[in-house]
């Protein structure tokens, strides 16, 4: 039986810029799984979660077809600490089970999950490496609006961002994402040359998978 690959989880607040920590993985060959699309799927057609969350949220979050509307659905988990703890109950034990199944049928010898919540969601405890992307708040609220949010929407998104002092103490490493593309290129060389050393010490196979 083939080892599985070693594992990094990437994580960030919104607008960190973890999926361009992410491409950069991805173009040195590390398989990647982006936890926001596994709840995409989760929630759409068919998705294991699609019946319990319009069983918590009822109708405020159905869209017209008959499906989840997932604007309506943030609009309700972010301004709404319980909600949010809510769908979360809901939602991180599958996205696990995901993303076991994934790592088992992925045969890479590196990959890399991406997930805001990594370590709040569980996912942490099952990665070997763990790299958290950090920027400036009014860097990263430069970038969420490229996404269309409104200020208050921005504002919503940045205002539920969990504590940073959990994520820091797993941290491997942080990567500063707030300078220019060459100055986060670096910090991202430097950072795989060190996973490099560490996977050449312990294996492909380190304890954190035994």
């Amino acid at each position: 039986m083939s080892q599985p690959p070693y594992l990094i989880g990437l994580t960030g607040d919104v607008g960190a810029g973890k999926s361009t920590v992410r491409r950069w993985l991805e173009a040195r060959g590390v398989a990647a799984l982006d936890a926001d699309a596994v709840v995409h799927t989760l929630l759409g057609d068919g998705g294991e979660a699609r019946r319990a969350v319009m069983e918590r949220f009822g109708g405020t979050v159905i869209a017209p077809d008959g499906g989840i509307d997932r604007a309506a659905l943030a609009r309700v988990v972010f301004g709404d600490a319980a909600a949010l703890a809510d769908l979360e109950t809901i939602l991180h034990p599958l996205v696990r089970t995901r993303t076991r199944t994934w790592l088992a049928s992925c045969g890479a010898e590196v990959a890399v999950v991406e997930a805001v919540k990594l370590v709040e969601g569980g996912l942490a405890a099952q990665c070997d490496a763990v790299w958290l992307v950090l920027a400036a708040s009014h860097r990263r609220a430069e970038r969420v609006r490229v996404r269309g949010w409104d200020e208050a929407e921005t504002a919503r998104r940045m205002a539920a961002a969990t504590p940073l002092a959990p994520r820091l103490a797993m941290a491997t490493e942080v990567i500063d994402n707030t300078g220019t593309p060459e100055a986060t290129a670096a910090q991202l060389e430097a950072a795989w040359q060190r996973l490099e050393l560490r996977r050449a010490q312990v294996g492909k196979r380190p304890p954190a998978h035994s």
